[in-house]
């Protein structure tokens, strides 16, 4: 009951500075040991997915920590995994501000952040200072390519991030969907695909070897996609044994908020319009995957109902971002109860 009044003063604020008074507002919380003032109780629901054990099926999607810096103060507020990223090998500033709107009318938010991070090297030493990792919490570190590399070259990134966050991470999380990172998408097309995938499955199962120890891997994919685009990367993900994917990431599309402020900036759509054509998505891949590739199911996710939708659909996890906004830390603990009712 606590977070919409808080809400109401992040909401007169610019959506970007807010986000960072309040990432900062959850570590002072945790340093001051009242995150479950704010989170509630959050239900144990343990679930074995990528062989890896989750001790609740609900996840904080990236994007909301991108260099890692609130891994702990996140991790206290109950979520069964934490997902920060996305990161790139080298620092970059981003897309130019103002790059973050909100669609209160919807419980939407536009983003064309750009993929704005510190770079790998500062990632890995805030998980290093962490300890959530330390105590055995699932820790994915989302990974993608500086805005300045060539689409051609989109790989070799791809392939430094993984090598240098393979130590660190739980699972590695490969977003190849964002739709504000120049040509990136294109990464989904079928040859491109396929050679990403074969580059990436080839260095994990040498870092396997290596490490003595398997990370698992998994695939953000975009809503925008049409029935043979799923039927295709579905096969692909079968071929070259994927651990994961996740559906879905933003969306290009404006249905459900035409007409509103904010609604034709440019950037990825996600909150309450996404959750209609991402849970489409996620169904159709589950029937093309057969249950051979676990999803994380995203998108949407503002309720317990919808979070159980995206089980229902055929996901084996969920994660929100937009959801955290709106609703705040209480929907951990609603989305956790409404799959473990689900399950019973």
């Amino acid at each position: 009951m606590i977070y919409p009044l808080i809400r109401q003063f992040f909401f007169s604020l610019d959506a970007e500075t807010a986000h960072g008074i309040g990432m900062s507002g959850l570590d002072f919380a945790h340093a001051a040991g009242l995150s479950g003032l704010f989170s509630g109780k959050v239900p144990a629901c343990p679930v074995e997915v990528m062989g890896l054990r989750f001790p609740n099926p609900v996840g904080l999607a990236a994007g909301l920590d991108k260099n890692g810096d609130h891994i702990d103060a996140l991790a206290a507020l109950g979520f069964g995994f934490i997902e920060i990223g996305t990161v790139t090998p080298r620092p970059q500033p981003g897309n130019p501000k103002p790059r973050l709107f909100r669609i209160p009318e919807r419980q939407a938010i536009v983003n064309r952040m750009g993929f704005n991070n510190g770079g790998v090297d500062n990632l890995l030493a805030r998980v290093a200072a962490a300890q959530f990792p330390r105590r055995g919490g699932i820790l994915g570190i989302n990974i993608g390519k500086n805005f300045d590399t060539p689409i051609e070259k989109a790989a070799d990134d791809y392939l430094i991030c993984l090598d240098k966050v393979y130590d660190a991470a739980s699972y590695v999380a490969v977003n190849i969907s964002s739709p504000n990172t120049k040509n990136l998408r294109d990464l989904q097309r079928d040859d491109a695909l396929d050679d990403l995938l074969a580059r990436l499955k080839a260095a994990q199962a040498r870092l396997a070897d290596q490490r003595g120890r398997y990370v698992p891997m998994a695939l953000k994919i975009a809503p925008d996609l049409d029935d043979l685009q799923i039927r295709a990367i579905a096969d692909l993900l079968r071929r070259h044994r994927m651990d994961g994917v996740i559906a879905t990431n933003t969306t290009l599309a404006r249905t459900g908020v035409e007409g509103l402020r904010n609604a034709d900036e440019a950037g990825g759509l996600s909150g309450a319009p996404l959750r209609e054509a991402s849970t489409a998505v996620l169904k159709k891949l589950a029937a093309a995957l057969a249950g051979e590739v676990p999803i994380i199911g995203v998108g949407g996710i503002m309720n317990g109902a919808d979070a159980a939708a995206k089980i229902a659909a055929g996901a084996s996890l969920v994660q929100f971002y937009s959801g955290f906004i709106y609703r705040g830390p209480e929907l951990v603990g609603e989305a956790a109860a409404a799959i473990a009712a689900r399950r019973r």
